[in-house]
C-alpha cells in the first residue's frame, strides 16, 4: 500500500478476515483503540512502543463479522484537537488538497477513507473528533449514542463524553459497521426537525451557503431552537473538562509541549469556575435532548468553516456545533453536502434519538440522495 498521506502509522500487509455479513471489508483503527499486536498509544510519542496485548470489544465484534483489521492511523495527541498535526507522527494530509488539515483528532481515519486506503476506518468522537474530518474529507461519519457503544480497549478522552464510530465513503456500508459495533434502534425519526438561531457561532460564507441548500432539501422545513448559552461556551466548558480529566489520567506521561499547554488549561481551572462549567454543560445536554425528542432531530453544519491549511492556526470553534451531540449523548452523523467554489468539502450533521439509529439513517439517506454531493478526491500524479 502507498500512503501518500501519512494516514496509517501502522499496515499490515498480511492481514485477512473471515466469513460474515463484514467479509472483505478493510477496516483500519484509531490507535486509542485497541488492535492485539498493533500500536496503541493515542498518538502520543512517549507510548510509541505500547501495543496492544488484546482486542477493543467493537474490534472483537468487527473481525466476528468478517472485517479485515489492516492497521492503525495517525490522530491528534491525546485525542485533543482537530486539526491532526501530530508532533510525534507529523502531520495528515487531506486527500482532496496536500498541505490541508483533515480535520481532527480523528483525522487519520478521514484519510484513509477518503484516500480509499481501507473501506472503513474506526475513530473515536469526544466533541465530534469522527464527524469534524468525515466533513473535512468528503466522507460520512456515525458517532453512536454514548452508552449504544463499548469502550472496552479505549484509552478515553473522557468517558462521559467518548463514543468510537465508524466512517466510510458511503451510508449504506456506514450503518453495517454500525450495526454490528454498537447497539442499534430501529425506531422511526418522525417531526420537522429543528435548527438553531443565535448560536453565537461565526459561520462561514460558503458553509452557510452548503447548509441553507440543505435544509431547503428536507422534507419540512425545520423549526428554530435556541440554547440557554452559545455553542462556544458550551464547547469551551467541553474542553475544560476533558483538559481536566486528560490531565489526570496523563499525569507522568511525557507530551508534547503542545498537549501539555491544553491539559493546563483543565488541572488550573479554579473549582468555582468549573462549577460553573458543568452547570453549562449539564444544562446543554437537556436543552439538546428535549429539542430532539419534541422535534425528532436537529441538523446543523458539521463544521462552521471549510478545510484549512495546516500552515494556518486552527480555528477554536471547529467543534462548537459537533459538542452538542456528545454533551446529549445522542447518536449523529455527518454526511458531505456541498463544496467551496475552489473545491473542498463541506459537511452537515443529523443529531437524532436513542433507540432511532435506523431512522436518523434513513433520513441521512433521503437528504443524501437529495444533496448527491460525495466526490472522491481527484487522483495524485
Amino acid at each position: 500500500m502507498i500512503d501518500r498521506y501519512n494516514a496509517f502509522l501502522y499496515y499490515d500487509e498480511s492481514a485477512s478476515g473471515a466469513e460474515g455479513p463484514l467479509a472483505g471489508v478493510t477496516v483500519g483503527v484509531k490507535p486509542n483503540i485497541a488492535v492485539k499486536g498493533m500500536p496503541f498509544h493515542a498518538g502520543i510519542g512517549s507510548l510509541a512502543d505500547q501495543r496492544a496485548d488484546r482486542d477493543a470489544e467493537v474490534v472483537r465484534r468487527l473481525r466476528e463479522a468478517g472485517a479485515i483489521i489492516t492497521g492503525v492511523l495517525n490522530m491528534e495527541e491525546g485525542a485533543l484537537g482537530a486539526k491532526t498535526d501530530n508532533p510525534h507522527f507529523g502531520p495528515v494530509q487531506n486527500p482532496h488538497r496536500d498541505g490541508y488539515s483533515p480535520g481532527g483528532s480523528s483525522g487519520g481515519s478521514g484519510a484513509a477513507v477518503a484516500a480509499e486506503l481501507c473501506a472503513v476506518a474506526l475513530g473515536t468522537d469526544t466533541m465530534g473528533s469522527i464527524r469534524i474530518p468525515a466533513a473535512h474529507c468528503g466522507v460520512y461519519g456515525f458517532k453512536p449514542a454514548t452508552d449504544r457503544v463499548s469502550q472496552d480497549g479505549l484509552i478515553t478522552a473522557d468517558p462521559a463524553l467518548d463514543a468510537i464510530g465508524p466512517l466510510a465513503r458511503d451510508l449504506d456500508l456506514l450503518e453495517r459497521v454500525a450495526r454490528v459495533m454498537s447497539e442499534f434502534g430501529d425506531g422511526e425519526t418522525t417531526g420537522p426537525g429543528a435548527t438553531l438561531a443565535d448560536h453565537g457561532v461565526e459561520i462561514h460564507p460558503e458553509v452557510a451557503t452548503v447548509f441553507s441548500r440543505a435544509l431547503s432539501a428536507l422534507p419540512k422545513a425545520p423549526a428554530t431552537e435556541r440554547m440557554s448559552e452559545s455553542n462556544s461556551r458550551i464547547r469551551f466548558a467541553g474542553f475544560i473538562r476533558v483538559a481536566k480529566t486528560l490531565s489526570e489520567d496523563l499525569s507522568g506521561v511525557v507530551t508534547s509541549d503542545k498537549l501539555a499547554n491544553l491539559l493546563s488549561y483543565g488541572a488550573m481551572r479554579e473549582p468555582t469556575k468549573l462549577a460553573l462549567d458543568m452547570d453549562v454543560l449539564n444544562q446543554a445536554s437537556l436543552e439538546v435532548r428535549h429539542i430532539v425528542a419534541k422535534r425528532g432531530f436537529l441538523i446543523l453544519p458539521t463544521v462552521p468553516n471549510p478545510p484549512f491549511p495546516h500552515s494556518d492556526p486552527e480555528p477554536a470553534t471547529q467543534a462548537d456545533l459537533t459538542c452538542l451531540a456528545n454533551m446529549a449523548g445522542l447518536p449523529a452523523i455527518s454526511i458531505p453536502a456541498g463544496w467551496t467554489d475552489d473545491g473542498l468539502p463541506i459537511g452537515v450533521q443529523i443529531v437524532g434519538e436513542v433507540g432511532a439509529e435506523a431512522g436518523l439513517f434513513d433520513l441521512a439517506r433521503q437528504l443524501d440522495a437529495e444533496l448527491n454531493a460525495y466526490r472522491p478526491p481527484k487522483p495524485r500524479s
